[in-house]
């Protein structure tokens, strides 16, 4: 028989191939990778999002939700997974909510982090200011500080700009009688070491705020992160 001639028997056929870095995908075991993902989420996930993290089935994950939020509410848990928004969070359990109410104002008490400090300084010398003005001073994102000043009472806001319409924030009589003043008048003789707006940049005549992508981004005023530049938020 010549090499030509066909055999009657058909050509093993090649394995298919993996599709490409599915070699790389790890599934994890689905409730705990499920709550680890769920605790640090800002926003709903839905399960399909989940799913993709966790390395299960969209239809597991939406199963194992359902059970974990039954089995918070079964141990009463001092919160709660819920499913809103189309995607699934968790949430202080309501009957709890006065010991949480409770720390966040005896919070309020604690000394202010280097962060916090150097926002509140750049406030107080250059008051009016919005905070894409003190993003571009500093050098990163301050949204997190600030919202902790203003929550403090440290700092407030004090109307809008004329020209770009970004709000401006300005110290409270709080703050005066925090740091022991009667006026702003007293406040030490430092703003020459601070630049002036004319000198730089302003973010706000581009119609935007400074981004994450262009300023380091500071944790919410009480976090442990460090970034990547030393400091703590």
């Amino acid at each position: 028989m010549s090499d030509s001639e066909p055999t009657g028997e058909s050509p093993a056929a090649e394995p298919a191939s993996a599709p490409e870095g599915a070699e790389d995908l790890v599934s994890y075991p689905v409730r705990p990778a499920l709550e680890a993902v769920l605790m640090v989420a800002d926003q709903p996930l839905d399960h399909v999002m989940l799913a993709s993290a966790v390395g299960h089935p969209p239809a597991d994950v939406e199963v194992a939700l359902v059970e974990l939020a039954r089995s918070y509410d079964d141990e009463d848990r001092g919160f709660e997974l819920r499913q809103v928004a189309g995607g699934w969070r968790f949430y202080t359990r309501a009957e709890y909510a006065g010991a949480v109410e409770r720390f966040v104002l005896e919070g309020q008490q604690a000394r202010l982090t280097q962060a916090a400090l150097e926002t509140m300084a750049v406030v107080a010398y250059r008051q009016p200011v919005s905070r894409a003005r003190v993003s571009a001073i500093r050098g990163v994102n301050v949204d997190g500080v600030m919202r902790t000043l203003v929550t403090r009472g440290l700092v407030a806001e004090a109307g809008a700009d004329v020209e770009t319409g970004a709000i401006l924030y300005a110290t409270t009589p709080y703050f005066l009688e925090r740091m022991g003043l009667s006026s702003l008048d007293e406040l030490p003789d430092l703003a020459p070491f601070l630049p002036e707006m004319d000198d730089m940049d302003d973010p706000e005549s581009l119609g935007r705020e400074v981004p994450r992508s262009e300023a380091v981004a500071e944790q919410p005023e009480g976090t442990e992160h460090e970034d990547p530049r030393g400091e703590q938020a």
